[in-house]
C-alpha cells in the first residue's frame, strides 16, 4: 500500500478529494529552543572542561601552567633569533672610513638599498671637526647598521670653504636627505654626543632612543644660574 505521507502527485489528488488525511505538518523549531539548545551545549562543555580541571592536583595544574609559559617563552625567543638575524645581516659597518674623492660615487650614491651614510667633511686644525669625529667614532660603533664616512674636505669637494665645517651630508639609497653646515647648526664646542645622536636620529639615519633634544634648555640654564648665586649667599651667611 503506498503511504499516504508521501509527497506524491497521486496522493496530492487523494488529498484534495478528501479521500485521505492531509499531510501532517512537521513542528517548527522556536528560536527561543534554538537559544536554550546552544546553551545547553555550552553549559556541558564547559562543564566538562571545569570538570577536568577540578580532578587535577595544585602540581598539574602548575604544570600546566608552566607549558603555556614555555610556549610563550619560546615563541619570544624564536621571534627574538629572527630580529638578531636581520639585524646581524645589517650591521656590516662599525666604525668611520675615510674616503676620497673617487670613493665618493661607490661609497654614497651606490652604497645599497636601505642603506644610510652619514658622511663628515672636515680639516685638521679644526676643533669642532676634531670633537665631531670622536662623537661619530662612538656612534658608529653604537650603530653599526649605518655606513658613517669621513672625507678631508677640499679633497672630497674642491674649493669647499672652511666656514661650512665641520659639514654632515646624510644619505638615503643614494639620495641626500639632510645636510648639516656649519659650526652655528652643529651649536660649537658645547655640542655634546647626546645631541649630536638626536640630530642625526631626527633623519633615521640611526634607531636613536633620544627622542628629545637633550640640549639644556635656556630656562634650566638660567635657573641653574640663580641657584648657584643663592648657594654662595648661603654659603656667605654660613660664613659669617
Amino acid at each position: 500500500m503506498q503511504n499516504p505521507n508521501e509527497d506524491t502527485q497521486w496522493n496530492d489528488i487523494l488529498r484534495a478529494k478528501g479521500i485521505i488525511p492531509e499531510k501532517a505538518k512537521e513542528k517548527e523549531i522556536t528560536e527561543n529552543e534554538i537559544i536554550n539548545l546552544l546553551e545547553n551545549t555550552i553549559d556541558q562543555r564547559t562543564g566538562n572542561v571545569t570538570n577536568n580541571l577540578e580532578d587535577k592536583s595544585l602540581d598539574e595544574l602548575d604544570e600546566l601552567e608552566d607549558e603555556e609559559d614555555e610556549k610563550v617563552l619560546e615563541e619570544y625567543r624564536k621571534k627574538r633569533i629572527a630580529e638578531m638575524k636581520i639585524l646581524a645581516s645589517k650591521a656590516k659597518y662599525g666604525d668611520v672610513r675615510e674616503i676620497s674623492a673617487q670613493d665618493y660615487v661607490s661609497e654614497v650614491n651606490n652604497a645599497g638599498e636601505d642603506v644610510w651614510v652619514i658622511l663628515h667633511l672636515y680639516k685638521t686644525g679644526i676643533p669642532l671637526c676634531t670633537l665631531i669625529n670622536q662623537y661619530l667614532s662612538s656612534l658608529a660603533r653604537k650603530f653599526p647598521t649605518t655606513k658613517f664616512l669621513k672625507s678631508f674636505s677640499t679633497t672630497c669637494i674642491p674649493n669647499w670653504p672652511d666656514k661650512n665645517l665641520p659639514t654632515l651630508f646624510i644619505y638615503h639609497n643614494g639620495n641626500m636627505v639632510k645636510q648639516i653646515i656649519g659650526p652655528i647648526e652643529l651649536r660649537g664646542m658645547k655640542l655634546t654626543e647626546p645631541e649630536l645622536e638626536w640630530m642625526l636620529g631626527q633623519t633615521e639615519a640611526i634607531p636613536t632612543k633620544i627622542i628629545e633634544d637633550p640640549k639644556p634648555k635656556v630656562r634650566d640654564v638660567l635657573f641653574s644660574n640663580l641657584r648657584g648665586a643663592n648657594d654662595d649667599d648661603v654659603s656667605e651667611c654660613n660664613d659669617w
